[in-house]
């Protein structure tokens, strides 16, 4: 993720800081993998208004997010970066070799064309997943499973 940094015309501006959207791939999201998001609007289940001030802005659609990655020893291909609006990560599509698609959380330095895998046999490279006594001490890892089962956190 590319970081842009503001002329400082105003003492405000000085640190101010945006992140450059260079390496999103796909400007539309996979229809199958996209869930209506629910907004309260500040309402609680019997519809009244119990914190002011909430509502508006923009609609939303949730991406269904693979954080088990149990799709054991079958290579996927990187078919895209998107934009999350949800999320301040952006998400990788895969597309499997059996045919299905489903969005990650996308690592630093993950290109479209890149072949990633699950599973004890993977190899150590960004955007592999694999059971965390597979991997060397030293290696920069990111969304752990911290229970075994419920996926990454």
């Amino acid at each position: 993720m590319g970081i842009r940094t503001v002329k400082p015309t105003s003492p405000s501006r000085r640190y101010l800081t945006y992140v450059t959207y260079e390496e999103i791939t796909k400007t539309e999201p996979e229809k199958g993998l996209l869930v209506p998001k629910r907004r309260t609007n500040g309402r609680n289940a019997h519809g009244r208004i119990t914190v002011r001030h909430r509502g508006g802005g923009a609609k939303r659609m949730l991406r269904q997010v693979d954080f088990r990655r149990d799709k054991l020893g079958i290579p996927a291909r990187v078919a895209g970066i998107e934009y999350d609006p949800n999320r301040s990560a952006h998400l990788a599509l895969l597309h499997y070799r059996d045919g299905e698609k489903r969005y990650i959380i996308a690592t630093h330095g993950l290109k479209v064309g890149d072949v990633l895998m699950s599973g004890p046999q993977a190899d150590i490279v960004p955007g592999n997943a694999l059971p965390i006594r597979n991997i060397p001490v030293g290696t920069l890892v990111h969304n752990v499973e911290l229970q075994p089962g419920r996926g990454a956190q």
